[in-house]
This record gives C-alpha cells, structure tokens and sequence, in this order.
C-alpha cells in the first residue's frame, strides 16, 4: 500500500531494510557454521592421520631398519577375510612370516587367527610359507592362537603351526569347501526376459545364474569342490598328524567350540597369547610384525575386496 505519492510508507520500509539485514546475517553465519565444521572436521582427520603415523613410527618395522635387538615373541595378526587384496593375503602376509622367522632376537612365532576363511589359494600359500620358514629354522617355535574364529581357511593355516591354541568359546573348524550363487531362470521366465549369451567354447558359461543348471555341471563342479577338500584335508592331516581323532565329523565342515576342538585333537589347550607366552615360553616381550598399511590405502582395499567379492559369487570358498 502506497501514499498519493506512490511512496512506500516508513514502516514498510523499515520492515523491508531489516529483513533484508537479517537475511544477510542468517547467510553470512550459516556459512560462518559450515566453515566451522569443516575446520573441525579437517581438524579431527588431520589429528587421526598424525596419531596414526606416529604410531606406525613407534612400531618396530620387520623388514629392516629397526631391527628388534631384544630378545621378543615375534606375532603376526591374521584377521579377516583371506583374500586377494585384504588384510589377510599371502602378498601382504608371507614377508612378515619370514620376517619374524629370520629375526636374531623372536624366540617364537605366533599366528594371532581371528579370521572366517576364504580363498583356500591365499589360505595354501600362507601355509606353505610357515612350512618352509619351520624347515629352515627347526628352533623357532611357531604357535597360532585362535580368537573368536579360527575357521576353514582360519584353520588352515592353523594347521601348520607346531601347537593351536583357542579360547573355550572359540569357533574352530568348519573343514570344507564352498561355492555359493544365486539362479535366476524361473524369475526370468515369469518376467518374460530372454537370456542372450554367446560363447566360444561349450562350457564357457559354466554356473551361469541365467542359465539352468544341468547335472552334468553340477557333477563336475562337486568334482572340483571335492577335490578342493581333500587338499584340505591332507594338509590338516599333515599339520596335526596322530593328535587328530579318528572322527569322520571333524572334515564334514561342523564348526566347534575351543572346548569341543580340544576333545577332537584340533587345538591343543585352551589359553591367549599372554598365557602362552607367560607359561610356554617365559617371554612377556611381545613384538608385532603385522604388516600396516596407511589409512587411505586400507579404505581402497577394502572397497576392492567388497566389490571383487559382491562381483564373484561362484568363486571358491573355505567358508
């Protein structure tokens, strides 16, 4: 509403000059508080990253450079998914093992097991590794200490450790093979969608999910998964020897408790590390091998592990 002069009336006016300063101020700290936040949160990062690398600065290094000249029980951290790309692969854990079975100071090794399974690739050349590294130094000890789960590929490696040791509500074994994934053809069919696939070579698709699944696939992929289970088998066998008891159950892929695995000659006692290194070995000076990895580089693995493991489902497993 204007005067016969078409002029705004002061209250109007007014009105509208301090709204409009409001606005300004409403703006100017609404970026004032982003600002802020950012700062804070840049602030909480930047502090993660220096108490993340000074810590991997106080850890002693096993590959040279800070060599342990104490006398120490040398462990390695096997925690996870094993698989290419993870924490748990045999690239990323096969230099520690021979790191700790080639220092002058470890009086023994210890294999820290928390770990589901996985590739039964990774879990064999671990294996393989420990082995090799036992025959060259006969006098280093190796003992694994199962936490909450030492199973399937867990276990395997496990099994080339001289002793196992588990918490009684530890889960130990699940000696088997898997291969898992998802069919999709009656879905199809009701939806009216057409499977287009060309391949050269007849078995190309083999474990299609969008093709049905024939007997003659599925006798050859149980031929390939039983296969898979001996070599389990044998290299458990090979580990544990005559301790094992003679129970068809225990290769059946059934999962124990600590206390059960104990009655079955899977593990050897009940105890952590602590106690063992208290009570067999007289050494309270522990010293980490695993090897670290920055922070960045862990969220890309582990992004890579999740997709490699979303985008294969028909890859074999120990879980």
């Amino acid at each position: 509403m204007t005067n016969k002069n078409n002029e705004i009336p002061w209250e109007r006016e007014l009105l509208r000059d301090f709204m409009f300063t409001l606005h300004k101020e409403q703006v100017k700290d609404r970026r004032w508080r982003m600002l802020l936040k950012l700062l804070r949160a840049s602030g909480i990062i930047l502090v993660m990253l220096i108490v993340y690398k000074l810590g991997a600065v106080a850890k002693p290094s096993p590959f040279g450079g800070n060599e342990v000249t104490k006398s120490h029980i040398a462990y390695i951290n096997i925690k996870g998914e094993i698989a290419p790309g993870a924490g748990a692969d045999a690239d990323n854990l096969i230099p520690a093992i021979k790191a700790a079975f080639e220092s002058k100071t470890s009086k023994a090794v210890v294999l820290r097991i928390n770990s589901p399974g996985g590739s039964p690739v990774q879990s064999g050349r671990i294996y393989e590794e420990i082995k090799f590294q036992k025959e060259i130094h006969p006098n280093k000890k190796v003992y694994a200490v199962i936490g909450d789960i030492g199973a399937s590929g867990g276990y395997y490696i496990a099994a080339a450790a001289d002793e196992i040791y588990a918490d009684q509500a530890s889960l130990v074994g699940s000696i088997g093979v898997i291969s898992s994934g998802f069919g999709f053809t009656e879905l199809m069919n009701k939806l009216g969608i057409e499977r287009r696939a060309i391949i050269a070579g007849e078995n190309k698709a083999l474990l299609d999910p969008f093709s049905p699944l024939n007997e003659s696939t599925r006798l050859f992929w149980e031929d390939v998964l039983e296969r898979t289970h001996t070599q389990f088998i044998t290299r458990v066998k090979e580990g544990r020897g005559d301790r094992l008891k003679d129970d068809p159950r225990i290769f059946s892929g059934l999962i124990w408790n600590g206390e059960q695995a104990l009655d079955m000659g899977l593990v050897d006692g009940l105890g952590s590390m602590n106690t063992i290194a208290r009570g067999e070995l007289n050494e309270t000076n522990l010293v980490d091998y695993t090897p670290s990895r920055d922070f960045f580089q862990r969220i890309t693995q582990t992004a890579k592990v999740a997709i490699s493991s979303f985008a294969n489902e028909q890859t074999i497993k120990m879980y």
